[in-house]
């Protein structure tokens, strides 16, 4: 708390350097409304942390400003003199009360009541200014000023260039032993500096995050509620100054998820919910920024109520409004002055805070996300660059354009080739297998225009996202090395796909990706969870991609696209009815192959080769169209077959393939390895192998003629009189030549099909 106390003062003391004056101009132009709101703003923060700082004298001065500034943000008082007086005097109070509380001194609260009751409309209390302030305490910290420390920085990178640079020229023209021991001195030093600097501008998020159990604790209690605060990644590092411009933006969004979002626990109970309401608010880092998330358990946000509020202030129609899509119906919230807050409370209702968090987060080059689920509660994730860090880095090659990717991003690099790893195409749509592990493919050249090929690199980076991974087809992976990342240009920051620039020692400039801009900008979409205490509470449902196609019955259907190994087309030559049933060749191999419609009377088919784990069919079609993602609403079909319900893809009625019914029809025959084993054994192996062998293995046997290490079987059969010892303990058929001969216990004659069934069958225990 103390660490909390001494960033409040500083924060405090340097705001009020410049608040007088800015009341002194409002008063001289009382239309500034972008003047008035600065003010505002800085008494309503100064309100919020004194009450989790335990200041109550500088609350309540804070308080009765903040009410007089929004009755003339309302419009129902006007600012004269005597009003802007009062103000005057409740700020300069408030720094004598900062002032004191430095210095550690007691300040008698004389006059201060006189200070609140000359903010009333219509008071005769005079408002003469307050005995001047106290001196100032010294402080114990230095406060610099950014720009400096980026100046600096940029000047670390230009001198280990130049360090680089004279290295390079000494190997090539011969070094004086002398000469390069210098240089080794120089490299240590300017190391030493260069993560100093860094250094000097970084500071775990604990910083923030440390003050938020108080604040929870109290902010819940003053209201009457219960809530749980679970916080993860305090560790993570961030820019000092972004921590500093955080800090406003996460107080009122804590403040109001409690608030606005938390139903009290009664109204919990009745809905079903845990009467402990549950935040979390968690850090990470993703490439170059650091994404703050505040997530809750609570009503969400009601956007009819937002859409009744703002078309009630008369600024847009209810029609206008009701037009909007979801994302900008939620982004309603971020309007000046709204609230769906009825009563004005010490907490909120105001309606300031959502768009002070906003206009805070994008001055410092960051945005907002918003993912509401109605009843179940609401997650806001705040995406803020590190404008200034040092971060692990892997350089790729896509034709001559080099860029650098975050490390943490990287789960693996693999070498596309052989079965374990390769790249299909689905459809016009190329997805990447890395040994068994299905995911969609970005290949970065064509994503960026730099190349025309398509999913041809040599190189596939895997990359894990929130919610997913997906495979970056590169040409290249160069080397990896600690680089400086600084913010790029605002129209490169824009497109949403790098996260910044670096200045490797090569002195070759980079950009640095973005990796969940990369899989935004290519279409890709993963859903994301939050645990709390163990339990997932799903925010949004994960999407299923599903692979749309044309089938040779003339139907559009889909088939969720996990299931799919590879489409890849076939000769129909390689296609014959044998069996009872079609079947393809492929691979060495015959599988199963379903159909709708006529395949005949065509050279060649796309075949789809289906896998559930352990069997494998192939589903003829016309033509793979289209990635699409599935539509959860399904509607079911009348019978059972292999159509498992139609959905709605862009208002058009569209089949999805029954996989559970195509598995059980076709795919039966397929469970080999869980099939009994029959082992033939004798002099008489080869015959039986060439004349049982098919009727067995239709039969729903697998044959061998010898076991594995560890295998055992289920039935012999020779037809031997003496079995071997090692076989004594499993039950024997004995097959016959002569159809006339002393049958004898389980001896059946060689050509009888149906005894030799039955009795395999009742040796192998009715399997």
């Amino acid at each position: 708390m103390d660490d909390l106390l001494q960033e409040f003062i500083a924060e405090t003391r340097e705001t009020l350097e410049a608040l007088s004056g800015e009341i002194v101009a409002w008063e001289a132009s009382p239309d500034d409304r972008e003047r008035l709101d600065a003010i505002f703003r800085f008494v309503h923060t100064v309100k919020g942390s004194c009450g989790f700082l335990d200041l109550p004298r500088l609350a309540r001065l804070s308080h009765a400003a903040e009410d007089v500034l929004a009755a003339v943000r309302d419009g129902t008082r006007v600012p004269d003199t005597r009003l802007v007086n009062a103000v005057l005097a409740i700020v300069d109070r408030i720094g004598e009360l900062v002032e004191a509380i430095d210095a550690g001194t007691s300040l008698d609260d004389t006059g201060e009541e006189m200070l609140i009751a000359a903010l009333e409309e219509g008071s005769s209390v005079p408002t003469q200014a307050p005995v001047p302030q106290a001196v100032r305490n010294p402080t114990r910290s230095v406060r610099l000023n950014v720009d400096l420390l980026d100046r600096m920085m940029s000047g670390m990178s230009d001198m280990v260039l130049a360090r680089n640079e004279l290295a390079r020229r000494l190997r090539d023209d011969g070094v004086d032993p002398t000469v390069e021991a210098a240089l080794e001195r120089l490299s240590l030093t300017v190391a030493e500096m260069r993560d100093t600097v860094t250094r000097t501008r970084m500071q775990k998020i604990d910083a923030l995050f440390s003050s938020l159990p108080r604040m929870v604790r109290d902010t819940a209690a003053e209201l009457g509620k219960s809530v749980m605060l679970q916080v993860e990644g305090s560790d993570v590092e961030l820019d000092r100054e972004m921590i500093e411009m955080m800090r406003d933006p996460l107080v009122h969004i804590v403040r109001n998820a409690i608030d606005h979002g938390m139903e009290p626990p009664a109204e919990r109970r009745a809905l079903g919910k845990r009467e402990n309401g549950r935040l979390t608010v968690t850090a990470r880092q993703s490439g170059n920024q650091i994404i703050i998330e505040i997530a809750d358990d609570g009503r969400g946000i009601d956007t009819e109520r937002l859409i009744a509020k703002i078309a009630g202030t008369g600024g847009r129609s209810e029609t206008e409004l009701r037009a909007l899509s979801e994302k900008a119906k939620l982004d309603l919230v971020f309007e000046p002055g709204i609230t769906t807050k009825e009563n004005v409370t010490a907490i909120s209702g105001r309606g300031v805070g959502m768009d002070v968090v906003r206009a805070n987060v994008e001055q410092i080059g960051g945005r907002i996300e918003l993912s509401n689920t109605p009843g179940k509660g609401l997650r806001l994730a705040i995406h803020v660059p590190l404008t200034l860090s040092i971060i692990a880095t892997i350089g790729v090659g896509v034709g001559d354009q080099r860029f650098a990717i975050s490390r943490q991003a990287i789960e693996e690099i693999v070498r596309v080739g052989g079965d374990a790893i390769r790249v299909d195409m689905l459809g016009d749509t190329p997805a990447a297998t890395v040994r068994d592990r299905r995911m969609p493919l970005i290949d970065l050249g064509g994503l960026l225009g730099l190349s025309d090929k398509a999913a041809h690199a040599a190189m596939l980076v895997i990359v894990g996202v929130p919610g997913g991974s997906y495979a970056l087809a590169v040409d290249s992976v160069l080397d990896h090395e600690e680089l400086v990342i600084k913010p790029a240009a605002p129209a490169v920051m824009a497109t949403g796909v790098y996260a910044g620039q670096t200045l490797p020692d090569s002195g070759l400039p980079m950009l640095l990706l973005d990796c969940t801009g990369v899989a935004t900008l290519a279409g890709l979409q993963f859903g994301r969870e939050i645990v709390i205490d163990d339990v997932v509470e799903e925010v949004q449902a994960p999407s299923v991609s599903a692979l749309l196609f044309d089938d040779l019955d003339g139907v559009r259907r889909l088939v969720p696209l996990s299931i799919i190994d590879r489409i890849e087309p076939v000769s129909a030559e390689a296609i014959r009815f044998s069996g009872g049933r079609l079947r393809l060749s492929v691979d060495g191999r015959i599988i199963p192959l379903a159909v709708q419609g006529d395949w005949q009377g065509r050279h060649s088919i796309s075949v789809l080769r289906l896998r559930d784990g352990d069997a494998e069919i192939g589903y003829a079609i016309a033509e793979a169209l289209d990635i699409v993602t599935l539509p959860e609403v399904i509607v079911p079909p009348r019978e059972a077959g292999p159509v498992a319900g139609v959905v709605a893809i862009d208002d058009e009625q569209i089949e999805l393939l029954d996989l559970h019914w195509l598995f059980a029809t076709h795919g039966a025959e397929l469970g080999a390895a869980e099939a009994p084993v029959c082992l033939i054994n004798g002099a008489e192996t080869a015959w039986m192998k060439t004349f049982l062998k098919p009727v067995l293995e239709g039969a729903g046997y697998r044959v061998a003629t010898k076991l594995k290490a560890g295998e055992t079987a289920a039935v012999v059969l020779t037809m031997d009189e003496a079995v071997p010892g090692a076989q004594h303990q499993v039950p024997v058929v004995r097959l016959r030549r002569d159809r006339a001969a002393d049958k004898g216990e389980n001896s059946i004659y060689r050509y009888d099909r149906d005894g030799l069934l039955a009795a395999l069958a009742l040796s192998a225990g009715g399997r």
